[in-house]
């Protein structure tokens, strides 16, 4: 798979550093967390992906036939495809890991590339995934550090999926944290700290093990 697959943006980042997937939401487009990804990481290069898919002119990452019933066809299909393009990069850059997070759709994509391929992304963030499905995962998840966030009144992500959600995950053995807030599916501060925290102590997990 290309490195070109998908219209994207790189912030480049110190050589060696991990590598940081960050993935949009639904009407967004690749600016809109390349900014949030350097905050989190300093010195990690940003790699945004621009969803292939147009809902009403809306980008997104997959097809959908209404709101949380996922064209699984397609989930398919653009599961295989970002995890080719993450490959790519992956080959090209050599990183010292690779993280990856999303949003709502972007959330939802990440979800479906760390299902087909635990072993891609060391390290997730989830905010306010929509998981409607069970999920098999192509492996075990052990090692595997994801963050999900979400709202306790999210109209478009009900708590209760968001629950199964993190069973799923513990079940296949990843280390999971969930960071709720009262609110609906906006993204908090509560959020963004959690993301923080997930981030800087994954990066520096990495620079211990690099230089033991």
């Amino acid at each position: 798979m290309s490195k070109d697959a998908y219209i994207h943006k790189v912030l480049p980042g110190a050589p060696g550093s991990p590598l940081l997937f960050v993935f949009h939401g639904t009407g967004a487009d690749e600016n809109q967390l390349l900014s949030f990804g350097r905050e989190l990481l300093l010195s990690a290069t940003i790699i945004s992906p621009r969803g292939d898919v147009s809902e009403h002119g809306a980008a997104r990452f997959f097809r959908r036939t209404g709101e949380g019933v996922y064209d699984m066809n397609d989930l398919a299909r653009a599961t295989a495809k970002m995890a080719g393009f993450v490959k790519a990069h992956v080959e090209a850059e050599k990183p010292s890991a690779v993280f990856g997070l999303g949003y709502s759709n972007g959330a939802n994509i990440l979800a479906s590339v760390v299902f087909a391929e635990p072993d891609l992304f060391e390290v997730a963030a989830l905010m306010h995934p929509l998981i409607p499905f069970e999920p098999e995962v192509q492996g075990s998840l052990a090692g595997r550090h994801i963050l999900i966030t979400a709202g306790r009144r999210d109209p478009i992500c009900p708590p209760n999926l968001t629950a199964r959600l993190e069973a799923y995950l513990r079940a296949d053995g990843a280390d999971v944290t969930v960071e709720w807030h009262d609110g609906g599916h906006e993204v908090r501060p509560n959020e963004i700290e959690a993301a923080r925290r997930l981030f800087a102590s994954a990066s520096a997990a990495e620079g211990d093990k690099n230089n033991g």
